[in-house]
């Protein structure tokens, strides 16, 4: 058996960010016309550690594959990341493993993609001000994203430890066009804000939905449980919702969740962000109506980025290849 191994910095120029938004579309559209099966993913509680280990497979048209993801809180205090994992991409025809690769990375990265899709195909086209929530590694892959489908002036940068915030501007700013400014409050962050991505651990609402300007479009992907909310009802009443799975989101988005216990929104209403991508139903109606993505992850996302991943490798020279 050969494997191809992919790093993180084999993936980073194997698909560049504008290639795996439009990657996204496809795993998006392929999920919502019945062309990819994803089943809820498998979460395994890992006592008395508090973590657990999700698996979580797909097929596609393109490929076949699995994610292997272990979320440790506890690590932080260990120097460790809390979240780890590895991703397998195997022959459609046989199911013989054909590549391997850092599946924590590759979780960013194609989150971060699909935000820049939903941005790219709900946000109003003239956007400059966006507004960033977190400054991890998904916030990273955020900024990367939606500065790649809109000529952005300027991304407001909020999180609780305002050494972190100036540390991701230092770090980011060069990979950027839109001017990184640290901001000291929720409110300050939004103010005016045309876009607005939501990259936090927090399972309380950042910021106050009462605020929003009209037209604005959120990106929320850092709550992945019921019980975690980093949106608030508020901002889910005022906004015409979409979702990367319906039934994922009914699992698994807290946000959503909670805002339809309130009565606030019903998952009946919810579109699904690969039937704007097929063009089976409209994104944005209007330049006053506030829409939010909401993103939980679904597996087709993996194998899509993956198979789109290996495909650039190949044509780059780069990767490992072993033989098992």
């Amino acid at each position: 058996m050969k494997l191809t191994l992919l790093t993180a910095a084999h993936l980073r120029h194997a698909l560049p960010m504008p290639e795996a938004v439009e990657a996204m579309k496809e795993a998006f559209a392929e999920l919502s016309t019945g062309r990819a099966t994803a089943p809820q993913r498998l979460v395994l509680p890992v006592e008395p550690a508090g973590g657990s280990t999700l698996l979580k497979p797909a097929l596609t048209r393109s490929g076949l594959g699995a994610k292997l993801v272990s979320v440790f809180p506890g690590n932080r205090s260990r120097g460790l990341p809390t979240v780890s994992g590895l991703m397998v991409l195997l022959d459609r025809d046989t199911g013989v493993p054909t590549a391997l690769c850092d599946g924590t990375f590759l979780t960013a990265w194609r989150t971060g993609a699909a935000s820049g899709a939903a941005t790219d195909l709900l946000a109003r086209q003239n956007v400059r001000t966006a507004a960033l929530f977190g400054c991890g590694a998904q916030a990273r892959t955020q900024a990367l994203a939606i500065d790649a489908v809109r000529r952005l002036e300027t991304i407001r940068v909020f999180a609780r430890t305002a050494s972190a915030v100036e540390d991701f501007c230092a770090e980011m700013q060069p990979r950027l066009r839109a001017r990184l400014v640290a901001l000291t409050s929720p409110r300050q962050a939004i103010d005016g804000a045309e876009v607005i991505c939501t990259a936090t651990s927090s399972s309380s609402p950042v910021f106050d939905g009462r605020t929003l300007g009209p037209g604005v479009h959120i990106n929320g992907v850092g709550s992945f449980t019921a019980e975690m909310q980093e949106v608030d009802a508020e901002t889910v009443g005022r906004s015409r919702v979409f979702v990367d799975s319906r039934s994922a989101a009914l699992a698994e988005a807290g946000d959503l969740v909670t805002a339809a216990r309130a009565g606030r929104t019903t998952p009946t209403e919810w579109t699904e962000l690969g039937e704007v991508a097929a063009g089976t139903r409209p994104g944005r109606r209007s330049s006053q109506e506030i829409t939010f993505f909401k993103s939980v992850g679904v597996a087709v996302q993996d194998v899509v980025a993956l198979v789109r991943a290996l495909e650039g490798a190949r044509r780059l020279g780069l990767g490992t290849v072993v033989e098992l």
